[in-house]
């Protein structure tokens, strides 16, 4: 059995400091001894380095090959491309991956042969999977909540942390687990990591999960929202006039699926405590759903498509619905040091990324964002949605809440998305890869270790 392992190497160029990846392919049994000797030496480097996320936005992608293949023969391959020796998940694997689509294996291997190269303001670490299972063990693991992108974001972590992780549930022997269903990452039996691990006290490799995703596209409930909506003052409400009154039982969800839960709902699963859970960080982000599709109430025929048949109104309720919700989060924080509880734990909102109109007809990455020729879904408003969310966390009253706009890498990417759609994002293409590399530097280097 042969596998492969990439092994950062530092290259001094005038002054700078880039990262380099070299590949090389060996028995499973040298696998584990040179992992054990590299991690060793890695773990022993703890440099503070500083990258905030308008550094590492601020950057081009650059070509690089993973593979010496040259054309896609079977599904499997699209691994070897994307430079992955496995990945954990296996909730529709492929499609993750961008090979169930055979007509359009083409895109390989270019759509895979690309690294993001942050601006040289930024100092982060190298990617590397062992070093974030080894934080994630002794730091807290994470929490992801989101729409069906996170859950791209989730496959993706499953292969970066690949082999020392394994996965449930297992979708290969039941395909038909319900979506909403949390999916976790446990640290594996099996890793040759174990040796270098700190396991904190009550810590269990076999029932305390490192990652898990829900599917939560709102952040809030619609019992939540809809309370919300008949309580708020909107925008284009009559002045003086009780919004409980004028707004009656009306219903602000058409019968569009959504998946949400209240944060009164996973709060409390991101704060227990070991063996259950050893969560460090929330990763959030939302924007997708928040249509008027879904929330009709908003929906305005008569405004037409260039103003988003009443958009305006859904970035209003927005507003006032993510204050709703920083406020429930951050006291839920708090508490929990009220409480006495002693670990460190911190909120991150990602920017939400819009889709790409004739994706699959661009192969490479943009140099500049291109404006979009066409309004399809809520896609061009995202902006909108993104600036009022990092807006809100700006105020000190949410001090453990930290807004990313790291789209940008995103935003370049027309050719990353999977062979269906283009919306959601390939695995190993380095978008969600590059979103797993910059939350890891935030959490550990940025906000890790200060003192409230």
């Amino acid at each position: 059995m042969k596998s492969r392992f990439l092994s950062p190497r530092v290259i001094a160029l005038g002054g700078l400091v880039t990262f380099a990846a070299t590949i090389y392919t060996f028995s499973s049994s040298e696998y584990a001894f040179r992992l054990s000797n590299w991690s060793s030496s890695i773990f022993s480097e703890r440099q503070r380095g500083s990258c905030s996320p308008e550094a590492w936005s601020d950057g081009k992608w650059m070509y690089h090959k993973h593979s010496n293949l040259t054309e896609m023969t079977k599904p499997e391959q699209s691994l070897e491309f994307s430079g992955l020796g496995g990945c954990a998940a296996d909730r529709e694997f492929f499609w993750h991956l961008g090979s169930d689509h055979e007509e359009m294996w083409d895109r390989f291997p270019d759509v895979t042969s690309y690294e993001w190269q942050p601006s040289y303001h930024c100092d982060a670490r190298p990617l590397d999977g062992a070093a974030m299972v080894k934080d994630m063990v002794e730091k807290g693991g994470w929490m992801l909540l989101g729409d069906s992108i996170t859950e791209n974001h989730f496959f993706s972590l499953s292969c970066l942390l690949w082999p020392h992780v394994r996965a449930t549930p297992n979708y290969t022997e039941n395909p038909y687990f319900d979506r909403a269903w949390p999916q976790n990452l446990y640290l594996s039996p099996t890793t040759p990591l174990l040796s270098e691990l700190q396991l904190p006290e009550g810590f269990s490799v076999e029932s305390t999960p490192l990652v898990t995703f829900r599917r939560v596209d709102l952040l809030m409930s619609a019992d939540d929202l809809t309370n919300l909506y008949r309580s708020s003052i909107l925008p284009g409400d009559q002045e003086g006039q009780d919004p409980s009154t004028m707004r009656g039982n009306a219903s602000l969800f058409s019968d569009e699926a959504t998946w949400s839960m209240s944060p009164a709902e996973y709060m409390p699963k991101f704060l227990q405590l070991l063996p259950d859970a050893n969560y460090g960080t929330l990763v959030v982000s939302t924007g997708g759903h928040w249509t008027t599709t879904l929330m009709s109430a908003f929906r305005d025929e008569a405004a037409g498509e260039d103003a988003g048949y009443g958009i305006q109104g859904v970035l209003a309720f927005f507003k006032e619905a993510m204050r709703t919700w920083a406020g429930q989060v951050q006291e839920a924080l708090d508490q929990y040091r009220r409480d006495g509880g002693k670990m460190q734990k911190q909120v991150v909102v990602r920017a939400y990324l819009p889709g790409h109109d004739n994706c699959h007809n661009i192969k490479s990455p943009w140099t500049s964002i291109i404006p979009f020729p066409v309004k399809y879904y809520n896609w061009p408003w995202i902006d909108d949605f993104n600036t009022r969310f990092q807006a809100l966390l700006a105020n000190p009253e949410f001090p453990d809440i930290f807004y990313l706009p790291i789209e940008r890498p995103g935003r370049l990417r027309p050719d990353a998305h999977a062979a269906g759609d283009c919306l959601h994002i390939m695995t190993g293409t380095g978008v969600l890869e590059g979103w797993s590399h910059y939350i890891w530097h935030f959490v550990t280097r940025e906000v890790g270790g200060r003192i409230r």
